[in-house]
């Protein structure tokens, strides 16, 4: 399909497109869409705060514009426009072709958008989710919902936010693979752009915080879906929500703003003309800031039961985090004063976003001190502060927007209008938000207040209608720019010195007029063909031979060639859109499972207050979305697609681990984060309620035994398929994986059996939290069991028609890898459920 690769001004370009820029345009492309729908959302809410009470929104409505607002400004625009410009700019600024996986970060996009589709759906099922964007436990679970049926829209958007993700995951091990093993020759961690920093750093916290939100939000879409009873019982529900969510909130917060950092850290040198004042001990501090992010979340929960002395740990390290900002803004402030400031749009929008960090950073103080937050919790000072410290992140992001515009459109913007979009922004951000400070005494998320804060709040929706107002100026500036604005050179800012200014703008399709190389402590583009054959000549490479790079330096020329990559396939939007009308389907299954619950225990379904019908249209979009995923799947497996890894790289600290390897090792990594808040909840629930009373759900331990020595059987024939598979013995390979399906079978069906004993004595998922943990626990390693079944049967399959990994065996140990992983799993549910 590359072949004929369309043109940018074709429809179908966009659609099949794996390269990773036209992925990072369609990711910002995206994030502004949403920017505009959250905003709209916004200036809703601050209408109706214009005087107390209700007045053009509903209580319902107030809610709901107050959550889907703050939802989708977090998860559809700060971090998917962030990941825009990663995806245009870190294979530039390191020096490779593409990402490591170029469908599945066409993937990553294609579920990103259906997951903000579903979102939009949402709305028109009976009302979005208006249970705050924190979506605290018990208020997210169904019955606080006026019907079962109102709650469909909820539970999508708490499905799309799942979706949302899976797109994450796929992006995070992308990114985090490529950045280890495609960074050009010469190029040591040390020396990649700060930008490129920023990005590593966040994709290894997003690896752990995402996996712990998708844990999250897999346990609540059982309680909405299926009844169960995670977050609705009395018996720490919401500490346990609030445990798992902030795992993943607070490190979000750093998620967002590193990117945001990383821009600040480039255009403040490329406009002060000096390379950042202490480097080195800038990279050390966000190093030591991502780590200790994961050890601050319970500064969220000073005003629940939490013992005095862990409030008090946890004031501590989050007085901690915050000294390796310090140096950071002061890094930022000496680059500043030493060089010579050149007062250009991007810039102006980086120091504007480093003030609003320093107000953001001060007023955070209050809330994390313990006595303090006592007062401040749950008023618009944590409001204000939240969003000084978050929309300076965006200020930076546009900075970047235009820092990065004549690199992505090739095209020049009016710097009048720029700096106009700059001031009218300023001033509207402050208008908005600094009001809020002085109005703290209102609590969040309501619309009544006392009189006297009504000048406040007037004050601060006439700033969102003007800082409403300067996206208006931007994308009128943008768009100018695009019809009419003059071509940009290669490198229109005098000092910007990292690797994605030494080509044209944009770039061409394969980036690149030669392999990128530091090797002589400079940008270099090497002709490797001109070498090699210079080489086998008996010669050296001429002038000719050198390609020149955009700052003009001489080049080095070496002898490798890599094989010519593909840039198109259909089927990563195939599988999105397949997953997206699965999750549509199952967003309305609530009423079904009600009304499968009245049949199979009425006694229970009546003291609950359920009563629910068949939903025929959902169960047939849930069946249609399984089919086109099957198919969708089924062919992205057999699409021969090239993605050559480079030939010569910088690959520390995995130089001896391929790329798809290495992948498999970081998704494996994010899973134990999925299962370890799994397993993390049950034993929270279990010692919350009391050890030694919870009872046993399994009454016999042999079926669990037995399964565990079904799956330790079936790691080994796995072993033994990899032999085979090396050794190119086709009929070994066929035995040992069919042996592999057949445990596998053999382990679900005596683990359905199971079941099947449960319910026989009116023991059901729904019938407490014990049973809840007991069936979603082993449920959810099931699936895991079956999807590693799956992939085998498609390996038998690709065996028998194409005699596949009889040349190349790798696959086979990629699958051993996962399946090992899942009956590690078995090997720590099995006591934990059935001995202890």
């Amino acid at each position: 399909m590359s072949d004929n690769f369309p043109p940018m001004t074709s429809v179908k370009r966009w659609l099949v497109t794996t390269n990773h820029k036209d992925v990072g345009i369609l990711y910002i492309a995206t994030a502004l869409f949403f920017l505009l729908f959250g905003g709209v959302l916004a200036l809703l809410f601050r209408v109706q705060l214009w005087t107390p009470g209700q007045s053009i929104l509903s209580g319902s409505g107030f809610n709901q514009a107050v959550s889907m607002h703050g939802l989708v400004m977090v998860f559809w625009f700060l971090s998917p426009i962030a990941s825009g410009f990663a995806n245009y700019l870190v294979p530039l600024q390191i020096g490779a072709k593409d990402l490591a996986f170029p469908r599945l970060n066409a993937l990553s996009y294609w579920f990103y958008l259906f997951s903000g589709v579903l979102v939009g759906i949402s709305f028109f099922q009976g009302g979005s989710f208006q249970g705050g964007w924190t979506m605290y436990a018990p208020l997210n679970v169904p019955m606080y919902t006026p019907a079962l049926d109102a709650s469909t829209g909820g539970t999508a958007t708490i499905l799309a936010l799942t979706l949302f993700v899976f797109s994450i995951t796929l992006g995070t091990v992308n990114f985090l693979t490529t950045i280890h093993r495609s960074r050009a020759e010469g190029m040591g961690l040390w020396n990649m752009p700060l930008f490129t920093w920023s990005w590593l750093l966040t994709i290894w916290m997003m690896l752990f915080a995402f996996a712990a939100l998708l844990a999250a939000l897999l346990l609540l879409a059982t309680d909405r879906i299926l009844l169960t009873h995670y977050f609705s019982t009395h018996q720490g529900s919401s500490l346990l929500w609030a445990h798992i969510f902030w795992f993943f909130g607070h490190p979000e917060v750093y998620i967002v703003f590193f990117p945001a950092l990383g821009i600040m850290f480039e255009t403040f040198q490329t406009f002060t003309g000096r390379r950042l004042v202490g480097r080195k001990w800038v990279i050390i501090a966000m190093v030591l800031v991502a780590v200790q992010s994961f050890l601050v979340w319970m500064h969220h929960m000073f005003l629940t039961t939490i013992n005095l002395e862990i409030k008090t740990l946890f004031m501590a390290t989050t007085i901690g985090i915050s000294l390796p900002f310090d140096l950071m803004v002061f890094a930022l402030i000496y680059t500043m004063v030493k060089g010579r400031v050149r007062f250009t749009t991007p810039f102006l929008f980086s120091l504007g976003a480093l003030v609003l960090f320093i107000l953001g950073g001060i007023t955070g103080v209050f809330l994390g001190a313990v006595v303090l937050d006592y007062e401040f919790r749950g008023t618009y000072w944590v409001v204000a502060h939240f969003h000084y410290v978050m929309v300076s992140g965006v200020t930076a992001l546009i900075a970047g927007l235009y820092y990065w515009w004549p690199k992505i459109s090739g095209k020049m913007y009016n710097e009048t209008l720029g700096k106009v979009h700059f001031a009218v922004y300023f001033v509207g951000f402050n208008l908005l938000y600094f009001p809020m400070f002085l109005a703290w005494e209102t609590p969040r998320r309501v619309f009544h207040y006392g009189e006297g804060m009504q000048i406040y709040h007037q004050l601060a929706t006439v700033g969102a209608f003007v800082l409403g107002s300067s996206f208006l100026i931007m994308f009128y500036t943008l768009g100018k720019s695009l019809v009419s604005g003059p071509d940009a050179p290669d490198n229109p800012w005098e000092y910007a010195r990292t690797a994605e200014w030494a080509i044209p703008s944009p770039p061409p399709l394969e980036n690149w007029p030669g392999r990128p190389s530091y090797r002589s402590g400079h940008l270099e583009f090497v002709d490797d063909a001109a070498e090699s054959a210079a080489a086998t000549d008996g010669g050296t490479a001429t002038a000719t031979d050198i390609v020149q790079s955009g700052h003009g330096h001489e080049l080095d020329t070496h002898e490798h060639e890599e094989e010519h990559a593909d840039h198109a396939s259909i089927w990563p939007m195939g599988i999105g859109f397949g997953v997206f009308v699965f999750f549509l389907g199952i967003s309305g299954l609530t009423s079904s499972v009600a009304a499968l619950i009245e049949s199979l225990d009425p006694e229970y379904a009546e003291a609950a207050g359920l009563s629910g019908a068949v939903s025929y249209p959902y169960i047939a979009i849930t069946l249609v979305g399984v089919a086109i995923m099957g198919y969708t799947l089924f062919q992205f497996g057999r699409e021969q697609f090239i993605a050559p890894e480079m030939a010569i790289a910088e690959r520390w600290p995995f130089e001896n681990v391929g790329n798809t390897k290495l992948g498999v090792w970081f998704f494996l990594a994010s899973d134990v984060i999925v299962f370890g808040a799994f397993i993390g909840a049950y034993l929270f629930m279990r010692i919350y309620e009391g050890w030694s009373s919870w009872p046993t759900v399994p009454p016999d331990a042999i079926p669990g035994l037995v399964n565990t020595y079904v799956l330790l059987t079936s790691s080994f024939t796995v072993i033994l398929a990899l032999v085979m598979a090396q050794r190119k013995n086709k009929k070994g390979l066929l035995a040992t994986l069919s042996i592999t399906v057949l445990l596998g079978l053999t382990f679900m069906s005596i683990k359905a059996w199971e079941w099947s004993q449960e319910f026989a004595h009116h023991i059901f998922w729904f019938t407490d939290i014990h049973y809840s943990m007991y069936f979603v626990t082993t449920g959810l390693h099931g699936l895991h069991v079956l999807l590693g079944l799956f992939i085998a049967v498609f390996m038998i399959y690709r065996v028998i028609t194409v005699d596949a990994y009889l040349e190349d065996s790798r696959p086979v140990e990629f699958f051993g890898l996962y399946w090992h992983f899942v009956d590690i799993v078995w090997v720590f549910l099995f006591p934990l459920f059935y001995l202890m």
